[in-house]
């Protein structure tokens, strides 16, 4: 009796679990880990359209690989330039001298100024933009990075259907 009462405990707990990891397997087919929610970019050569979903906030935020080192940036039409926490531009090996800040800024969190540079080359789910313009800006003053116009002009980018498409 005792064996068929924790055999039925187990056929019932495996019932529970089993559609649960299913989903999340599949779901992570679609999507990838955290809070970055992107589609699957299409495997073909011709096909290299990124798909992006917004996040809990409502952004839509993307892994991408710049200078080969892979961060994550949120989505900002609003910048003019892909802009870069001092952290993130460290681990990139740009590190601006106090000189260098000299680009005057309007933020979330007031004015700042930033550190204008180079970035050679910024691949995001196969969109690859060489030689775009950054800025580096203080920790303090950047929640995030931020994938601004001087990558996204030169993609196309469309909004539809509550996603961000980014294609060549």
């Amino acid at each position: 009796m005792r064996t068929i009462i924790l055999f039925s405990l187990f056929v019932l707990v495996t019932a529970t679990i089993v559609p649960t990891v299913y989903m999340n397997a599949r779901s992570a087919d679609e999507t990838s880990a955290d809070s970055v929610t992107v589609l699957r970019a299409g495997k073909a050569a011709g096909d290299r359209k990124l798909t992006l979903l917004p996040n809990r906030s409502g952004n839509f935020e993307t892994d991408a690989s710049i200078n080969g080192r892979r961060m994550s940036l949120v989505v900002d039409t609003g910048a003019s330039v892909i802009v870069l926490r001092e952290s993130a531009a460290a681990r990139l090996g740009i590190h601006p001298r106090a000189q260098d800040y000299r680009a005057k800024v309007s933020t979330a969190n007031g004015i700042v100024m930033g550190a204008p540079t180079r970035l050679n080359r910024v691949d995001v789910g196969g969109l690859v933009v060489y030689d775009a313009a950054a800025l580096v800006l203080p920790d303090r003053a950047l929640e995030k990075n931020l994938l601004g116009m001087s990558f996204l002009s030169r993609v196309r980018f469309s909004h539809r259907n509550g996603r961000l498409v980014l294609e060549p």
